[in-house]
């Protein structure tokens, strides 16, 4: 995943893209970068955020980066933004996606242009460098984008930071947000709309899928009309999302808490079978919130994380390394655990280590039961445009590890859909599965419809590959 964060003001834009971008830290894990153009030209700065949250390290950049335009990432992958020099001048990029035939897109540029990328460590490429080569090809900037658009199998938002403002073009589908802010000096691009409230913005657009804008410190001006189909990725509402933020209109916390109701309303479980309501945190907190609201439940706080030295962008990329800091960061709160029935919300189970060990630590802190109720469907398909899944392969995922036990190796779209068929019974054996091997005292995921009924945007422009296999 990763965030963004740019501004076109008619003052000096660091402090603002400073702040802007820090807020985008609960999105990625492993770079940071700022660029900025002013009176000498670009300058940028790039730092690894592995071990120390984003702040930390631009502290000093921020006191000695000056400029009008700037643009601001936090990145799970690429180091960028990227400062590149062609045909159309010198010119910042970055972008939030994931481009599937990247090996492909290469290939085609090398043979025809002889055009060279450089490896990262792993041997991978640079999305954003092959992004700016596509770019590249065509004789202006818009006719780029959108020729890199057209070609790009999977999603692409692209910002380009240009001497003339910022170009700022939203994903073909429109599977993530980019939205505008306003204020007296000019204007601000941000994946998260709360990321510019408290510099000062107000609301000013949300751009459609496909659409490119030129923003500079006096206008925005649509370049390219939105198109008509939109995608957007339901699981920025389930878990990314901030809970103050909001897409397309609909809050995170909102539709969080919703959710949260609807599951209750289904579930049926009541005070005389459960003795409180918890939520993992942070996703699953508004989750619990609905459910405990909906139920008459008591909500409870049973283990707090402990986030003042670990936010989530001092997390490892290690993934044995995550599930340990996962666990060393929930602290519990053994009055409200003990000799208790306790019902657990999360936002989702992908692979299933965490919250086990979770249970685990429940039931070794004196919990006499714990039934866990995700907010989402069980995740049988890895997401093809937004990474929002560090799992390199689909047997990574618990559900689909438990499909393949009782189906063998090679199982067909026909039983995949069957198992996401929650009135199937090979639904109901897979529940029984993943139960079992993680030890939850009951297991029921939430159900599509109701899902998306708590975001309450038309199903047609939601994104729902991960459940289904089906956009």
């Amino acid at each position: 995943m990763g965030g963004f964060f740019a501004a076109a003001l008619r003052e000096d834009c660091i402090f603002d893209l400073f702040f802007g971008t820090d807020y985008h830290s609960h999105l990625g894990t492993r770079r940071g970068g700022l660029v900025v153009y002013g009176k000498d030209g670009f300058d940028r700065s790039i730092h690894n955020i592995e071990n120390s949250p984003f702040r930390t390290k631009f502290e000093k950049d921020m006191h000695e980066m000056t400029g009008t335009l700037g643009l601001g990432c936090i990145s799970d992958y690429e180091p960028q933004p990227l400062i590149v020099r062609s045909h159309h001048g010198t010119y910042a990029i970055m972008t939030v996606g994931k481009i599937n035939n990247i090996d492909e897109l290469a290939q085609d540029i090398i043979k025809g242009s002889g055009t060279h990328f450089l490896e990262m460590s792993g041997g991978s490429i640079n999305a954003t460098e092959l992004v700016a080569a596509l770019i590249n090809q065509k004789d202006n900037l818009i006719d780029g984008i959108s020729y890199a658009e057209e070609k790009i199998n999977g999603s692409m938002t692209i910002l380009l930071l240009t001497p003339k403002g910022v170009f700022c073009a939203r994903d073909r589908l429109g599977r993530t947000p980019l939205v505008i802010g306003q204020k007296e000096t000019g204007y601000c691009a941000s994946f998260e709309s709360f990321a510019y409230l408290n510099l000062g913005y107000k609301d000013y657009k949300e751009l459609g899928p496909g659409e490119i804008c030129l923003m500079t410190p006096e206008a925005v001006t649509t370049l390219k009309e939105p198109g008509k189909e939109m995608k957007i990725c339901t699981f920025l509402w389930v878990y990314y999302g901030y809970p103050p933020t909001k897409y397309e209109g609909v809050t995170v916390e909102g539709m969080r808490t919703r959710c949260g109701a609807h599951l209750a309303r289904r579930d049926k479980m009541s005070i005389d079978r459960i003795d409180t309501v918890a939520g993992v945190p942070d996703s699953g907190t508004a989750h619990a919130i609905g459910y405990a609201n909906e139920s008459g439940v008591p909500f409870s706080r049973p283990f707090i994380k402990y986030t003042p030295t670990w936010p989530r962008s001092f997390m490892p990329t290690v993934q044995d390394k995550r599930d340990l800091i996962a666990k060393m960061k929930l602290i519990p709160v053994h009055e409200l655990i003990e000799n208790r029935r306790l019902l657990l919300i999360d936002d989702s189970i992908v692979r299933g280590t965490q919250l086990r060990e979770t249970t685990a630590f429940l039931y070794q802190s004196g919990a006499k039961e714990v039934h866990v109720r995700p907010a989402c469907p069980p995740i049988l398909f890895g997401c093809k445009y937004i990474n929002f899944s560090r799992s390199t392969s689909e047997q990574e995922l618990i559900a689909r590890r438990v499909i393949t036990e009782e189906e063998g190796d090679s199982v067909s779209r026909d039983i995949l859909e069957d198992y996401a068929n929650p009135d199937s019974s090979r639904y109901e054996k897979m529940l029984e599965k993943i139960r079992e091997q993680l030890g939850f005292t009951s297991l029921r995921y939430n159900r599509l419809d109701d899902m998306l009924e708590s975001v309450g945007l038309d199903r047609s422009k939601l994104c729902t590959y991960c459940w289904g296999g089906k956009e």
